[in-house]
């Protein structure tokens, strides 16, 4: 084992150095959501020598995250997305330290999270109300903090991009997310989008009267704003006074 944990860096190192890799391997970074985007943010994290990883989520792997989810496969349908997550870490990254919080973020209970810990938050979460209060939160603790705006209904992942937040359109959750940032007096969330108009489900026939419709959503979209996340994690926490 120790073999390998001298070596599975060689090639990050070869990229971004030995001083990044190191940097990295004392890095602190909070997750929330372990989803399409979460979980290939979450690997890309491990992957890239990060040295701890908190991870938080509620949720158990279902079939139907089997077409998106880096986390489900047959064998941990049931299981807690956070701990088969952490599974997953541990086998590719055996030096990454991992804590598993599975709960959800909800404004009544932030008290329970010491944002201040951290060196980087990610924030792949569904709800809009946890979104908008984890960016207040960061911008007031001055934690460096990434939103992923809509992944689903899109088929296009060529067109995602890092923006701040007041320079999105299109996208409904970034529309949603500027107003309701600009009137609590946030200045700057940087986010990932995409321009491409939403698609229409082609069943919405099956949605029940009254719910609220879940999005459609493909494996090469949510996988990528995932990516690119992690991606701009991992070179602010290379480079950190350009964050």
């Amino acid at each position: 084992m120790n073999s390998i944990c001298n070596e599975y860096h060689i090639r990050t190192e070869m990229l971004l150095g030995k001083g990044s890799i190191e940097r990295l391997s004392k890095a602190s970074v909070l997750v929330f959501g372990i989803g399409g985007v979460g979980g290939h943010a979450i690997e890309a994290l491990a992957r890239s020598g990060v040295g701890k990883l908190t991870i938080v989520d509620h949720d158990v792997v279902t079939p139907s995250n089997l077409n998106r989810q880096l986390v489900a496969t047959v064998k941990t349908i049931g299981m807690s997305k956070a701990q088969a997550m952490k599974e997953r870490i541990l086998e590719v990254a055996p030096e990454c330290k991992v804590i598993v919080r599975e709960e959800f973020y909800l404004p009544e209970q932030a008290h329970l999270f010491d944002l201040k810990e951290y060196d980087y938050v990610l924030d792949a979460i569904d709800t809009v109300s946890a979104k908008i209060d984890l960016a207040v939160r960061c911008e007031k603790l001055g934690v460096p903090l990434i939103s992923a705006m809509g992944a689903g209904n899109k088929t296009d992942p060529a067109r995602f991009e890092i923006t701040d937040i007041y320079k999105t359109s299109v996208c409904p959750l970034a529309k949603v997310m500027r107003r309701e940032l600009k009137a609590r007096g946030v200045k700057h969330l940087k986010v990932v989008y995409s321009k491409e108009e939403p698609v229409l489900p082609y069943n919405p026939e099956s949605i029940k009267e009254g719910s609220r419709p879940s999005p459609g959503s493909c494996a090469f979209v949510p996988s990528v704003v995932g990516l690119i996340m992690a991606g701009e994690v991992v070179r602010g926490l290379c480079k950190p006074n350009e964050i």
